[in-house]
């Protein structure tokens, strides 16, 4: 891992590098343009993307905002976490992982909030291994 760097991807150009990483966990998006679109948007309520980089190419990133809400006061959402199929267990997920808790405690955050499907044991068993518990479950329905 010495050899993976975490930058923040600011420019359109760093968000659509990392399109093909996001791509693996939302393959619903479209295309490098329209992810780029979409994450200008969601930038207006703080969206940021830390990205793992492997020899300056995106391996794995992170996908967060801070928030506020009465249930938890101040926290960091992790909207995504996604690392290359081919990189996954050398520990990226991790260092992302614990970079976005970093940025919300200098932030004054108090928790670190993430949603993943019921069905996606894998990503359970990784989060348990994060220190992270199973504190709730979220309904939703289509509009």
């Amino acid at each position: 891992m010495s050899d993976v760097t975490l930058r923040h991807a600011v420019s359109d150009a760093e968000v659509a590098a990392c399109f093909p990483v996001m791509r693996e966990l939302r393959p619903h998006l479209a295309s490098a343009d329209a992810f780029v679109a979409r994450v200008a948007r969601q930038r207006a309520a703080g969206y940021r993307i830390l990205a793992a980089l492997r020899n300056d190419i995106p391996v794995g990133l992170a996908g967060y905002r801070e928030s506020e809400n009465l249930i938890h006061g101040r926290f960091i959402y992790v909207d995504d976490l996604v690392t290359t199929e081919a990189e996954r267990r050398a520990g990226i997920g991790a260092q992302l992982l614990e970079a976005v808790a970093a940025e919300g405690r200098k932030s004054g955050c108090a928790s670190l909030v993430l949603d993943t499907a019921l069905d996606n044991v894998l990503a359970h068993r990784f989060y348990f291994r994060q220190g992270l518990l199973l504190r709730a479950v979220r309904f939703s329905r289509d509009l």
